[in-house]
């Protein structure tokens, strides 16, 4: 991981690491077999030290191969020039409201009239129109036009999507229009992953035919095949806010559910467990778990479950599970060689953070209650024997609960400061949430399994006796009902707990990475201190604690006096904003409200990395503590702590005095004007700014003729916001 790290944040300064990979071996086998004849610690020591150089190395040689943007015939190469190019749809499609989103991979390209190999990621964008069918894994289109490099965060503190993109070696973007590409076969990458696929879809036809809620199937392929297109967007926020998300991805608890259901299944099998019984244990769930993750398409997290889990039915199999960290190691060793970029997914950090974590930590809080015990204790001789199973049931019901108590908070300690980083919140109700919520959807995977695996068995005998197969579908019919009122149950619970308890998240919380590490440090002293009763740790935990605090005084008191004016980068929008240290007026020129969508992704990170305790929103001028004039139809003049700035959407009649002094001029509504009756109104110095509701045959046709009469132009749609710093 430190080889991965190092390639990630040094990576253009390295040179080619092959040969260094091959020395530092051949350095380690001399070294290695001169420790061998000479047993002593230090000859010993510098041979391991030589093992873990050569790890390090390896995993910066690792990432460094798998970067594809390295390669002699990578999309980056070619520039502009491509007239043509030959791909493959490479995953899911997404299904957007107005789009279909999706990942192809170029295998070639035409310049100059000539085709050639290439390779590289685009990811496309095709409007969703009626005829046109939702592209589909496998997909071999060949595509006019050059695709364009991603684009950097268009807004103040707007999430990475480039990087996002890159760590999943895609590098380029682009819309295309149904008449910009054409469909001429179907040769998917992988056959295995394309039947995968296709099997989940199937699967996902039998929940959308037996469960008749909207809300409810939705919910039923998110938690059984993580299939989430259709899951609404109230539904997505109430289990974000309420710490529950989990739930709805098939990654672990899947997993893991279906592996605690064959382990307590073959041990209800009579007979003595020998070699030969651990050998059919072990085929037998290796084979249910990989059936799972091929039947909900071999996604990469419940691969990535599937892969942890197999380790530890081999482990077992083989009576070598010795240390269940080593386990996780080995999981996350094989992993990361085959894609070193996972270190850097969310999902591969929480998901092996949260199961260190319950592994160390969840024996340890479950050992601070003895709830059976406690129960034990009421019983008495005197009582009836109803008294006293009543006392014994009590006893293992809260013996349970607290267990799983003790499971969410350790999974909590771990994931933290991640949580934090990535999510900027945090759910106090998390543990109300999921001690009901988890039990409940758990029932509701065996439910829903047992569904399919019925409707399975049904459409066998249906290939023999179609009238016997629709009275056995009174069956899979009876089980669909359950399930559905199951997740009515936990859903309702999960929307109940956000209404009794709407100010449980703790939300716009801004931590840097320096701050992340640092909450990991008083994290990891503590639990240190616990364990060793040594008051050195619990010493470097306040110490780290402390720098943690001061480095959040610090950054508000550095924000305190700071200005900021932006106009913002937002599709088909006029919004500018004006920043005084953590307070805001957001105002929309175009008099419409902001989506949550808009709000959400372009304005709200800016609000959080600068931790803004007062923020306004106003449509239009209106109410607006910004100073505003009409001057005339098509144009207004703001002023805002010293700078003045001047809204142009319409002709300037000329009869407006020359302004002076103007920090920007600002076009909107794809605002008819000329250089000469700009530069008479306004002047030359003052750079001219596009705003995202300028049309792009607009900005394209004005930008050369206004450069051309010696203004400097910024188009907020492809160079990023308009951002103009105050005083510091």
């Amino acid at each position: 991981m430190a080889g991965i790290l190092t390639y990630l944040y040094a990576g253009a300064a390295l040179p080619n690491l092959g040969g260094a990979v091959v020395g530092v071996f051949i350095l380690f086998l001399v070294v290695q077999v001169w420790a061998a004849r000479r047993p002593t610690p230090g000859a010993t020591d510098v041979a391991g030290l030589l093992a873990v150089l050569m790890l390090y190395v390896a995993g910066a040689a690792l990432t460094q191969q798998a970067t594809e943007s390295h390669a002699r015939n990578h999309l980056y190469r070619f520039a502009g020039r491509v007239e043509y190019y030959r791909a493959v749809v490479d995953e899911y499609t997404v299904v957007r409201p107005a789009t279909y989103a999706t990942t192809v991979r170029v295998s070639a390209v035409r310049v100059a009239g000539r085709w050639q190999p290439a390779q590289g990621g685009v990811r496309v964008s095709v409007p969703r129109e009626e005829g046109l069918p939702v592209p589909q894994y496998g997909d071999v289109w060949v595509v006019r036009g050059a695709p364009a490099p991603s684009k950097a965060p268009l807004n103040p503190s707007e999430f990475d999507y480039r990087r996002y993109l890159q760590y999943h070696q895609v590098y380029h973007q682009q819309f295309i229009h149904p008449d910009q590409f054409l469909k001429v076969a179907n040769d998917p990458p992988s056959i295995l992953r394309a039947i995968a696929m296709r099997a989940a879809r199937v699967l996902d036809g039998v929940f959308r035919h037996y469960v008749h809620a909207k809300r409810e199937y939705a919910l039923a392929s998110a938690l059984v095949l993580g299939i989430k297109d259709d899951v609404d967007q109230e539904t997505k926020q109430a289990y974000a806010n309420t710490g529950t998300t989990h739930i709805m991805a098939v990654s672990g608890l899947q997993v893991g559910l279906l592996f605690g259901a064959v382990t307590w299944l073959l041990g209800l099998l009579p007979g003595r467990r020998g070699p030969l019984f651990r050998l059919f244990t072990a085929l037998l769930g290796l084979a249910v778990i990989w059936s799972y993750a091929f039947v909900t398409g071999l996604s990469a997290s419940v691969l990535r479950a599937a892969v942890m889990f197999s380790f530890i039915i081999v482990a077992r199999a083989t009576s070598r599970q010795t240390s269940m960290y080593n386990l996780l190691a080995v999981a996350a060793f094989f992993l990361l060689c085959y894609d070193p970029y996972l270190l850097c997914d969310v999902g591969f950090q929480l998901s092996f953070l949260a199961v260190l974590s319950i592994v160390y930590l969840q024996p340890r809080i479950a050992g601070w209650l003895n709830p059976a015990g406690y129960f034990l204790k009421k019983q008495r001789p005197w009582q009836s024997s109803a008294v006293q199973k009543s006392w014994k049931w009590l006893g293992i019901g809260l013996k349970y609960v607290w267990q799983a108590t003790a499971l969410s908070l350790a999974a909590q300690v771990a994931t933290f400061p991640l949580g934090l980083y990535y999510f900027h919140q945090f759910p106090l109700s998390f543990l109300f949430s999921n001690l009901v919520a988890v039990p409940i959807s758990s029932g509701a995977v065996y439910v829903g399994l047992a569904l399919l695996v019925l409707k399975g068995l049904v459409a066998v005998v249906g290939l023999m006796s179609p009238a016997l197969a629709a009275f056995l579908d009174y069956g899979p019919q009876a089980l669909a009902f359950v399930f559905e009122k199951m997740i009515w149950a936990f859903n309702e619970y999960i929307f109940g707990v956000g209404r009794l308890m709407p100010g449980a998240l703790v939300s716009g919380i801004h931590v840097t990475t320096p701050q992340v590490w640092l909450i990991g440090g008083v994290i990891m002293a503590l639990l240190l201190f616990f364990a060793l009763r040594k008051l050195p740790w619990l010493a470097l935990g306040c110490t780290l604690l402390g720098v943690f605090a001061g480095s959040r005084v610090w950054a508000a008191y550095e924000l305190a006096p700071t200005e900021q004016l932006v106009i913002y980068s937002i599709p088909r929008r006029s919004v500018v904003g004006f920043w005084q240290g953590a307070s805001a007026d957001v105002v929309m020129l175009d008099s419409l409200p902001l989506t949550e969508t808009e709000r959400t992704y372009r304005i709200v990170p800016g609000i959080i990395q600068r931790n803004a305790r007062r923020v306004a929103y106003h449509p239009g001028w209106q109410a607006c503590t910004v100073p505003a004039v009409v001057a005339e139809p098509g144009l207004t003049l703001a002023a805002w702590r010293g700078r003045k700035l001047a809204f142009v959407n319409g002709p300037l009649s000329g009869a407006t005095e020359p302004v002076q002094g103007l920090t920007a001029v600002v076009l909107r509504r794809n605002a008819r004007v000329k250089p000469q009756e700009l530069a008479a109104t306004f002047g030359t110095a003052a750079p001219v700014v596009f705003d995202s509701s300028c049309k792009s045959w607009y900005v394209l046709r004005q930008d050369s003729v206004l450069r051309a009469a010696g203004f400097r132009t910024h188009d907020v749609t492809l160079a990023g916001a308009f951002v103009v710093q105050g005083r510091q």
